[in-house]
């Protein structure tokens, strides 16, 4: 399913790709909205940019079919080449040409234009990415992220069906990434481009994503909106995947939940006695120095306007308390702990998350 109203850009039906015993994408179906930003997020390894290589046709899957715009440009006996497939391409390491100058680079793949209506559109786009001035300069002259919009500015060029990104912005350094996923988000969702977002990077993933699909070991863990996959995850690997997770143990009541932070007024639809392990976030916690504490500080890592403090509770769990930086502690500061999630808490059993059932509180308070 896609998210928007809007016809179907791209659709991935039951996708697999093999590498003699690696199974690198298996059986993926997906669809992407006309305009729609989908990012493509997992760990290194896990056959997201696998996935962009067949969807791009530069490799070819073992079963299922790719349509771009409902035309099958692969499987099903059909196989259309890369440069046939309406697609934009841009890399990690930019694929610049050196020895060309910015303007022709962008030029590069409007050979079937006339020469006026390719000088027409090669400044069309570097005024889009705000470097026409630029035009007559080599890409060995430009800074990291002005070779980024260049090889946004080639892509784009051609007016493809599909933009194809792959890990853009992992060779910038942090504050220029900030600044350059601002400025491309705002630029795509401009010209309203289906997009096609690989990133191993959580925080650009939840920026970016009109909707995000979690991969992981060749398959699709979990697809939905930034909020959805952070507040709603589907799996235990989903929920460790956005950083900072610890899980506590939960003894079900009719009540609610028995935990060893205290009593958590949460009720599922499970019978009493079943055990649950519940996902809390540092901002679910607050932790008070406590001389008669039975947890403690075991880290601290300093994060300018925050500290993140990990602690370690009597069963031996870790969890995660994010603290405004006037708080200070040392390690080895004994601690109370306080849970106040202010909203239900997602609970798995084998792994995968269940249905949390109704609750009628609202701010969940509790300290231990």
């Amino acid at each position: 399913m896609h998210l928007s109203s809007e016809p179907v850009a791209l659709q991935l039906h039951r996708v697999t790709r093999r590498y003699g015993k690696t199974v690198a994408v298996n059986n993926i179906s997906l669809e992407v909205a006309q305009g729609e930003i989908l990012v493509i997020v997992g760990p290194s390894g896990c056959g997201k940019t696998t996935l962009l290589r067949l969807v791009a046709g530069l490799d070819v899957q073992d079963e299922g079919s790719i349509r771009i715009q409902n035309r099958v440009v692969s499987g099903d006996g059909v196989f259309v080449p890369p440069e046939k497939r309406r697609v934009g391409l841009v890399f990690q390491d930019h694929a610049l040409f050196p020895h060309m100058t910015i303007a022709r680079n962008v030029a590069f793949g409007l050979h079937r234009l006339h020469k006026a209506e390719i000088k027409q559109r090669v400044y069309e786009m570097l005024d889009m990415v705000q470097l026409a001035h630029m035009a007559n300069r080599y890409p060995h002259e430009l800074s990291g992220g002005e070779r980024q919009r260049v090889a946004l500015a080639r892509a784009l060029a051609p007016k493809p069906d599909i933009l194809l990104l792959d890990e853009p912005f992992s060779s910038l350094d942090a504050g220029l990434r900030m600044a350059m996923r601002e400025h491309i988000q705002r630029l795509l969702k401009g010209i309203n481009v289906t997009t096609f977002f690989v990133t191993h990077d959580q925080e650009e993933a939840l920026l970016l994503g009109d909707r995000v699909a979690v991969m992981n070991r060749g398959q699709i863990e979990q697809v939905g909106t930034p909020e959805q996959v952070f507040h709603q995850p589907a799996t235990y690997f989903v929920a460790e995947f956005f950083g900072y997770t610890a899980f506590i143990s939960g003894h079900v009541t009719s009540a609610g939940l028995e935990t060893e932070l205290g009593f958590l007024p949460q009720r599922l639809s499970l019978s009493s006695g079943s055990e649950v392990n519940i996902l809390v976030r540092p901002d679910d916690l607050t932790v008070y120095p406590d001389e008669n504490g039975t947890a403690y500080i075991a880290r601290v890592g300093f994060q300018g306007m925050h500290c993140m403090y990990q602690v370690a509770l009597p069963s031996g769990r870790t969890i995660y308390s994010l603290m405004p930086h006037t708080y200070v502690y040392a390690p080895g500061t004994r601690v109370r702990v306080e849970l106040r999630p202010g909203h239900d808490l997602v609970c798995f059993m084998n792994e995968r998350a269940i249905s949390t059932g109704v609750s009628q509180v609202t701010d969940h308070h509790f300290a231990h």
